[in-house]
């Protein structure tokens, strides 16, 4: 026993999408893609320097 070869990932494959779905798959591969998108930004930073820049207030307009 051990790991599918190509032949067999595709018949898993077929199973999986005759008893999901395509539109239901396509829903699960985009929420697992935000998520692993938001993990990402959680690592570098980016959220806590979304944060800061929305602390701090906006320069005055200039009116003509």
């Amino acid at each position: 026993m051990g790991l599918p070869s190509g032949f067999e990932w595709i018949i898993i494959l077929v199973i999986i999408v005759l008893l999901f779905g395509v539109g239901r798959i396509g829903k699960v591969a985009g929420e697992l893609g935000k998520g692993i998108r938001s993990f990402r930004e959680g690592l570098s930073g980016k959220e806590e320097k979304k944060k800061e820049d929305e602390n701090q207030p906006e320069p005055p307009k200039e009116e003509e």
